[in-house]
């Protein structure tokens, strides 16, 4: 069937993430009220791409940037590929700190490509979307969230990644503080070892059956449920800034834990007045993102 795209803009809204949580490495993800706003159009011919925001000046402005990238994936998957696409990126989710910049990219990227398919719905349904994002990201605990939204169980199968979402309990006030530096997922994956020993395995699934009941149910759970024993310790050597930030908020009773690979830091109860991590942090108290994606016809 011929393919036909659809007249006029495209946006897409991604909210920033959080992955692991502490103790569900590569499964869980919570989605949070920071937000990238892309517009898409298909165009005669070319690729432009014009970012404002983080990574303005930085990020490529051609077939390189990684919403065109996905978007070029999933043209693929759908059987056609315009002849050009015009991109404006407003983006507000640093990059390479921990609040997956890069799967909000990939999800935008998805999202917008089939949007401007006319019957890309069809074509691609949201189970669909979720296993090529997850594929395109390499894992899903932040693709998950983003596109669904709330707190999210991910998991993979033969066939490829699947997600719920749970609602969070209202009492549940996520801050994050935000290094000036910047990390790397690769690098904080090469740090981990090929093995585990049992006896941390095991500890770590208990706090993260825990954290499903905590983040859902029981705040005052929160700090027992965040202990890790699987990643943070072992990246810890790579980022000692925020492995020391990590340990004053959990000294203060606070449930902090290293958000996906870092180097930023999440605390998921209430951190206590007066606290100061430095001047080198930027501290943003965030909403839990509980709509996940959003696609809207027409620009900002």
């Amino acid at each position: 069937m011929p393919t036909t795209f659809a007249p006029g803009p495209v946006r897409v809204r991604v909210p920033a993430t959080s992955a692991n949580l502490g103790p569900g490495f590569d499964a869980l993800g919570l989605a949070l009220g920071r937000y990238d706003d892309v517009t898409a159009e298909v165009t005669g011919d070319g690729v432009r791409v014009v970012v404002t925001g983080e990574g303005a000046g930085e990020l490529p402005a051609d077939d390189r940037h990684l919403v065109v990238t996905a978007m070029r994936a999933t043209f693929d998957v759908l059987g056609a590929q315009p002849a050009g696409l015009a991109l404006e990126c407003v983006n507000r989710i640093p990059q390479a700190r921990g609040l997956g910049s890069s799967s909000a990219a990939i999800v935008a990227g998805v999202l917008a490509a089939r949007a401007l398919v006319a019957d890309g719905g069809r074509r691609l349904d949201d189970g669909a979307v979720l296993r090529l994002a997850a594929e395109l990201e390499g894992h899903p605990d932040n693709v998950a969230p983003c596109l669904l939204g709330g707190f999210t169980i991910a998991w993979t199968e033969p066939t490829g990644a699947r997600a719920v979402s749970l609602p969070v309990a209202p009492a549940v006030r996520p801050t994050v503080f935000v290094p000036a530096e910047r990390g790397l997922t690769s690098v904080a994956r090469a740090a981990l070892p090929a093995t585990v020993p049992h006896a941390d395995a095991a500890s770590n699934a208990g706090r993260a059956a825990l954290l499903v009941h905590a983040l859902t149910t029981d705040p005052a759970l929160l700090l027992p449920a965040t202990v890790d024993r699987l990643h943070q310790d072992q990246r810890a050597p790579g980022m000692p800034d925020t492995a020391r930030l990590v340990a004053e908020l959990r000294g203060a009773g606070v449930a902090a834990v290293v958000s996906g690979a870092g180097p930023t830091v999440l605390a998921l109860s209430d951190v206590p007045a007066g606290f100061e991590a430095g001047t080198d942090w930027r501290r943003w108290e965030l909403p839990t993102d509980v709509s996940g994606a959003r696609v809207f016809r027409g620009r900002l």
